[in-house]
């Protein structure tokens, strides 16, 4: 029998429980509930639970790049399909030397098991404590679930409370905070070695081009070493069959730079394929009673304008046609 009011360590003992849903909302393992909330428990390897490690190794990164690169400022973090990425505003493109280097980093914090503790705040006191953040300054301001916190930013802003974690060290030691809506792991130690990073991208803040270019550190992460090698090697069997790769090798298609990136050329292989693949899809078409029309390639101004193409993208693809009647 539990004594109430207890927090989710003493109703979950179990290490694979990671978080709480109270009511509906997930929250943190130490979060104190009542015999009146209706609690279930989060683990590791739950669709909810692979989000939290995955946001939670996205601030473990954040904290190693700013101990390796302390001028660095501080994007957004979030969890995405099979792993996570954060994004940085620093003098210098990240190198893949770099990316060892923070791994290692994160190595050491991992072992250092820090636990994640959650704080709320009010904006002055976000404000003061993170006042040299810009970027984290920025969706302070876009508090309560605005529509322009985009790319993102909903892990760290939202229409609740606005809270800080903290890691802090076995001492008691706040080692390092950051602006998040959580939850989090228990611990650095509960996200273990079943992560690696991937890869380096440019990337817009909050996804607009009108914004400052930052560099973008991708990774992944999962309960265990072997899941982890298990979708690394998922990754290496279907690069092997990559449709760039096997046009190349088969001589089906190419990409000539004089044409553009992505615009396929068939050569006689690949042109048989489409073909009978085009084939295929009239004969079934018709056989379940679909009719055959055309339209023209180009019309009026006016359509466009009905369906709003024109109005947003006139100048990028939708030129207007000049006819000369001299």
């Amino acid at each position: 029998m539990t004594d109430f009011p207890a927090d989710g360590f003493a109703l979950f003992p179990d290490r694979s429980v990671v978080a709480l849903r109270v009511d509906g909302e997930l929250k943190d393992l130490a979060t104190t509930v009542t015999a009146d909330d209706e609690v279930e428990p989060v683990t590791i390897d739950s669709a909810d639970g692979l989000s939290i490690l995955r946001h939670s190794t996205a601030h473990v990164l954040a904290q190693a790049v700013q101990r390796v690169k302390p001028q660095a400022n501080l994007g957004i973090g979030p969890p995405v399909t099979d792993g996570f990425y954060y994004d940085f505003q620093v003098d210098e493109p990240f190198t893949p030397e770099d990316l060892k280097v923070i791994k290692k980093e994160m190595e050491r914090i991992v072992r250092e098991n820090q636990r994640f503790v959650r704080r709320v705040v009010t904006d002055e006191e976000a404000r003061a404590e993170l006042a040299d953040e810009p970027f984290k300054l920025e969706l302070i301001g876009l508090k309560g679930g605005s529509a322009e916190a985009a790319e993102g930013a909903s892990v760290e802003v939202g229409a609740g409370e606005l809270t800080i974690y903290d890691n802090v060290t076995r001492d008691g030691e706040t080692a390092w905070k950051d602006l998040c809506r959580g939850p989090h792991v228990p611990g650095t130690r509960l996200i273990g070695n079943g992560w690696d990073l991937t890869r380096i991208a440019g990337a817009y803040w909050r996804g607009s081009e009108k914004n400052p270019q930052l560099q973008r550190i991708y990774g992944t992460a999962w309960p265990t070493k072997d899941e982890l090698r298990a979708y690394q090697h998922r990754l290496e069997e279907a690069a092997k069959r990559d449709h760039r790769k096997l046009g190349k090798e088969l001589d089906l298609f190419s990409f000539p730079d004089e044409i553009g990136p992505g615009l396929a050329v068939f050569h006689p292989k690949g042109g048989i394929i489409r073909y009978e693949i085009e084939r295929y899809m009239r004969e079934r078409l018709l056989a379940n009673g679909y009719d055959v029309v055309n339209t023209p390639h180009i019309t009026k101004g006016d359509l466009f304008m009905t369906s709003g193409h024109l109005q947003w993208y006139a100048d990028g693809m939708y030129p207007p046609m000049v006819l000369d009647t001299t």
